[in-house]
């Protein structure tokens, strides 16, 4: 059995996500500590044990940049002298479907922390993952009826037109892997219940990011379009004027819904509560079993709106393969035996983590629900 620890995790994102070998040249590229989303323990953890597996370790302050973030030349200059590039700042997952360096392993981390890098999140074998989303894909790739609907009431039904090529994701990996290949949203409709808010992707920062409602509010989409919200006249008349003020700050299509996904890494534990750091809750959260997101304002991936939906099921051709936030991975084809060969990641889906940093909008979700 692993041992949930962060050096055991940092091993996991080194050997098995990374593929690192010795002599290999690791660069981390961090951001400051004291701006509250990425710790300085993890860095100093994974950059020990890249030097106890033999790696040539350099770290490197990438600071963060919410308006306009880039690959300055001397940046560029480190990216491309290193093998493998490790961020653990908001820029990665800010640039992840943008050009990078060729020939290179990029890798986004979203244990932002020491305390998620030691956890199941952490420490479950890449690999796994690996094989449970390639499952996922396949089955939504083949699906010709896929369900999801939600305690609060939400109600979606479409046929996935799925992207499996390169392009359809973004070229930088993930650690760990918490979410299967976003599903294009242009063949959906229906009411998506949003869980007491609007936030922002990671794409950009902007003021404003983060728009609270008082009441419950829908989404109502129409083959990927948004076509209205549905709730209190003061939230209905907030969120629209959200998207107006977004879609014209960055000139692009406001009604535009570009795809979803949900959460596959039960290990993916918020212990922390949402309002503390609502940028860090969307960065971290979403690989939850619990969370299912979809991606909209903007033509593009991922947008620059969020909905989040809590405790999704999501049925694929009449089978549930997430339940009210619980996911089986078991009833995928393959997935069983995927799940045998790895018996401590069976151990995380057989007590998966269920916080996801929303206890105190336990009012909202009861009158949603």
């Amino acid at each position: 059995m692993t041992l949930m620890t962060p050096q055991n995790g940092a091993r996991n994102l080194l050997v098995n996500c990374a593929k690192a070998g010795v002599g290999d040249r690791l660069l981390i590229a961090s951001e400051p500590a004291e701006l509250g989303y990425f710790d300085e323990k993890s860095v100093a953890c994974i950059a020990s044990v890249g030097r106890e597996l033999g790696l040539r370790v350099e770290t490197v302050d990438v600071g963060f940049n919410p308006e306009n973030p880039h690959l300055p030349p001397a940046l560029l200059r480190a990216f491309e002298a290193a093998d493998i590039i490790l961020f653990l700042a908001r820029l990665g997952d800010q640039l992840r479907f943008s050009e990078m360096p060729p020939g290179k392993t990029i890798i986004v981390s979203f244990a932002v922390n020491e305390t998620l890098l030691g956890s199941g999140f952490g420490t479950g074998n890449y690999d796994a993952f690996v094989r449970i989303k390639t499952a996922t894909d396949t089955a939504l790739d083949g699906a010709s009826d896929v369900h999801l609907t939600c305690p609060a009431g939400s109600d979606v039904r479409g046929q996935p037109a799925m992207n499996l090529s390169p392009s359809g994701d973004t070229s930088i990996k993930r650690f760990p892997m918490s979410v299967f290949a976003p599903v294009p949203a242009h063949s959906f409709s229906g009411r998506v219940a949003l869980c007491g808010f609007l936030t922002g992707t990671g794409s950009r920062y902007y003021d404003g990011y983060h728009l609270q409602f008082d009441g419950p509010v829908a989404a109502l989409m129409e083959q990927g379009r948004l076509t209205g919200f549905d709730g209190g006249s003061a939230d209905v008349t907030k969120a629209n004027a959200h998207y107006d003020r977004v879609a014209q700050m960055f000139g692009i299509d406001r009604n535009f819904v570009h795809s979803w996904h949900a959460g596959i890494h039960p290990g993916c534990g918020y212990p922390w509560d949402i309002n503390d750091n609502v940028e860090r809750w969307g960065g971290t959260a979403f690989g939850n079993p619990r969370v299912l997101h979809f991606h909209t304002c903007g033509a593009y991936a991922p947008g620059e709106i969020s909905w989040n939906v809590v405790d999704p099921t999501i049925t694929i051709d009449g089978v549930p393969i997430w339940d009210k936030g619980v996911f089986h991975p078991e009833r995928l084809p393959g997935g069983q035996a995927i799940l045998n060969e790895y018996p401590d990641v069976a151990a995380i889906f057989a007590h998966p983590d269920r916080h996801i940093g929303m206890s105190r909008m336990a009012g909202v979700a009861a009158a949603m629900a």
